[in-house]
């Protein structure tokens, strides 16, 4: 099984809010989640409130080979987090 890092969104129409999850690379972008990593909600307005991650967990999924998507590895980054790409 491929696992990926990618976001799930959630919240209502015009106020997204997302969630980081490890999740099979055939699963669809709202499906079934292997497990949850963390919260980012773009329309904060302070930037260290956008992102909370937790470290742990996502360094474990990444060393055991799960590949994140593009817009997770940048805000890996963006959280400090080294990405190999």
């Amino acid at each position: 099984m491929a696992v990926r890092l990618r976001l799930k969104r959630t919240g209502r129409r015009h106020l997204p809010c997302y969630r980081l999850n490890a999740i099979d690379s055939r699963a669809p972008r709202d499906g079934r989640v292997i497990e949850e990593l963390g919260l980012y909600d773009p329309l904060q307005k302070q930037p260290e409130k956008q992102i909370s991650f937790k470290r742990e967990r996502i360094e474990y999924w990444l060393s055991v080979g799960a590949q994140p998507s593009e817009t997770v590895a940048n805000l890996l980054e963006k959280a400090g987090i080294a990405v190999e790409r």
